[in-house]
């Protein structure tokens, strides 16, 4: 996808819905690669999700992958911190 590979100092032209989609859709098996190696940050699975990687990097734009690779790993700290928000809550409950 040439619009994904140009330097920064070129224009690129907006991504169309297919390279969306196809973005999207290599994301999401890189990730539930990861998920099934056990790893939550992006780049720390080794060899383990390589051909999935080598996907979604050639199909995402740079500050894509960067924001949905931060993305992840705030929605799981986000779900940590809702599940301990709902124990106390349970716990404060019981208690009255």
């Amino acid at each position: 996808m040439s619009w994904f590979s140009r330097s920064s100092s070129e224009q690129s032209p907006a991504a169309t819905r297919h390279d969306r989609q196809k973005c999207w859709e290599s994301r999401d098996q890189y990730f539930e690669c990861l998920d099934s190696a056990g790893v939550l940050t992006a780049g720390e699975e080794g060899t383990a999700c390589t051909k999935s990687k080598f996907q979604y990097e050639k199909s995402c734009a740079k500050s894509w992958i960067d924001y949905f690779n931060k993305r992840r790993v705030l929605a799981e700290k986000q779900k940590d911190m809702l599940a301990q928000s709902q124990l106390q809550s349970q716990e404060v409950n019981r208690k009255l």
